[in-house]
């Protein structure tokens, strides 16, 4: 029968090839050195903005892997709320979504304060202000009591994909993670990020929320190895485009011995690629900032406002009169109207579709 990690002696003391994983090792390094040094040379308020792109996506793509769908909205304001920032078009969020905002603020805005176990009992009594999951009761703000299996499968033909650590070990288990997380000072904090992420998922501590509260853990110790509490790319929006491998690797590590080289190489790579991703986030902003300076002394009013922000935050779909009525709750004459005088000032152009089908789009911004 195979061994769960756990299950060999001395199980955290994993081991690693460093001639495998350092060149990405040091290439995500350098990709973190420079988006740093990027964000620092542009201005104030497209870094701020760039900061709460991130944040936002981050809390919605977390709970996205597990599979619950977040408001945009609704998360982006309460994360400006938080953070003071003073951004337009903020709506009121649920008790639910501030919950998962306050963890993930608290894990990143407070990353050089030491990871306790109240602090992760508080994360965790944040995700679920209800004392439910769904239609089911659990354990909050506290280590599980009873035994923990990840199943697939319908029932009769349950497939157990992993048995954590023993309910009776939990804590025990858990004090000399958050000891390592605290007090180890000897290697890179990146390193710690990937391998901190996979113990606390082998040891699976709580009912529900291992994996966001993971993720979470990833986010506190990255924001301590770069110094800084802003996020200028989101793991978790990374980890839910390579959620198959993602489970794939977590799945052969923790059936594995002690040695964590594949999953360290996976981590290194999704941070890399994860910087990458974000160069697209921060031109959008960036042509943001440029196209309200240069109309600035334009006239425009809220409801137009309001969608010319839409447009560059990540609108889904097509730009029509009629989706512009229902954002704006207006009739489709006003929406019409709105539109044309865009166009007008040449903000707005109209793709090929014609009549009741044509839909528009911001002209092109240069950003040199």
């Amino acid at each position: 029968m195979v061994k769960y990690i756990y299950e060999y002696k001395d199980w955290t003391n994993f081991s690693w090839d460093d001639k495998a994983i350092n060149q990405v090792f040091g290439e995500a390094r350098l990709l973190q050195g420079k988006i740093i040094g990027k964000m620092n040379s542009i201005g104030f308020s497209t870094k701020e903005e760039t900061n709460l792109a991130n944040l936002t996506l981050d809390v919605v793509k977390s709970s996205e892997i597990e599979g619950e769908i977040l408001n945009y909205e609704q998360v982006r304001s309460s994360v400006a709320r938080r953070l003071g920032i003073n951004t337009a078009g903020l709506v009121p969020s649920n008790r639910h979504i501030e919950g998962v905002v306050e963890m993930m603020l608290d894990a990143t805005q407070r990353y050089d304060s030491p990871l306790t176990e109240s602090r992760l009992f508080g994360w965790h009594a944040a995700l679920f202000p209800t004392g439910f999951s769904g239609p089911y009761q659990i354990e909050v703000g506290q280590y599980r009591t009873g035994e923990m299996q990840i199943v697939s499968g319908a029932k009769g033909k349950e497939k157990v994909h992993f048995e954590a650590v023993k309910a009776s070990l939990v804590k025990t288990e858990m004090d000399k993670l958050l000891d390592w997380i605290n007090n180890n000072h000897m290697l890179d904090p990146v390193l710690k990020a990937s391998i901190a992420h996979l113990w606390f998922i082998i040891i699976h501590p709580f009912d529900d929320g291992n994996g966001r509260i993971a993720r979470a853990i990833s986010d506190l110790l990255l924001a301590r190895a770069e110094g800084s509490a802003e996020r200028f790319y989101s793991m978790s929006n990374q980890i839910l485009k390579e959620r198959n491998r993602y489970y794939e690797v977590l799945q052969k590590v923790q059936h594995s011995s002690s040695d964590i080289t594949e999953w360290l190489d996976w981590f290194l790579h999704c941070l890399k690629n994860a910087i990458h991703a974000t160069e697209e986030t921060t031109t959008n902003i960036m042509k943001k900032a440029a196209f309200w300076k240069l109309h600035e002394n334009t006239p425009v009013n809220e409801r137009q406002r309001l969608v010319l922000n839409k447009l560059f935050d990540g609108f889904e779909g097509k730009l029509k009169t009629s989706k512009w009525a229902k954002i704006n709750k207006v009739s489709t004459d006003t929406a019409l109207r709105d539109i044309k005088d865009l166009v007008d000032k040449k903000i707005l152009q109209q793709t090929s579709d014609k009549g009741r089908n044509a839909n528009y789009e911001l002209t092109e911004i240069n950003l040199d």
